[in-house]
């Protein structure tokens, strides 16, 4: 009588019962997910608005800001550039109709810090960022 784990039969067997769930494991996540901070200033304004807080699915490797898009805005980012730790851009919105340029500076991989400088009709405009990753995620924008 042969012994069973020596047929090739039962080695085919053993690997078409053990290969699905390696193949069904989950891939590694697409992006990671940020928790990201603005606070808004006006020029002529006595403070600061409250600091809004959301979270935002980025690129593991950045190929535009971290900032989140306000679709409502309609706002428009160019001239993106990393130099080392520091990332800068400029936009244009629509609504309303402004102009500004952002820089970031990564602190490592899993922070970082920056300020957006916008000029509109109403006057000019910082928004003060800080960003820190929170985990992973699937859909980046």
């Amino acid at each position: 009588m042969a012994i069973p784990y020596l047929r090739p039969a039962w080695w085919a067997t053993v690997l078409l019962v053990c290969l699905p769930p390696v193949l069904l494991a989950d891939s590694p996540a697409k992006g990671d997910l940020w928790q990201v901070s603005t606070r808004m200033s006006m020029e002529g304004m006595p403070m600061e608005m409250p600091a809004q807080t959301s979270k935002y699915c980025a690129t593991k490797e950045w190929t535009k800001p971290p900032a989140g898009d306000n679709p409502r805005q309609k706002c428009k980012r160019s001239d993106y550039r990393i130099s080392g730790g520091k990332i800068t851009w400029t936009e244009s919105c629509d609504a309303p109709a402004m102009t500004g340029r952002g820089e970031i500076t990564r602190q490592g991989q899993d922070a970082y810090n920056g300020t957006i400088q916008d000029s509109s009709a109403q006057g000019n405009m910082t928004i003060k960022l800080s960003g820190c990753k929170i985990g992973e995620c699937d859909n980046p924008s």
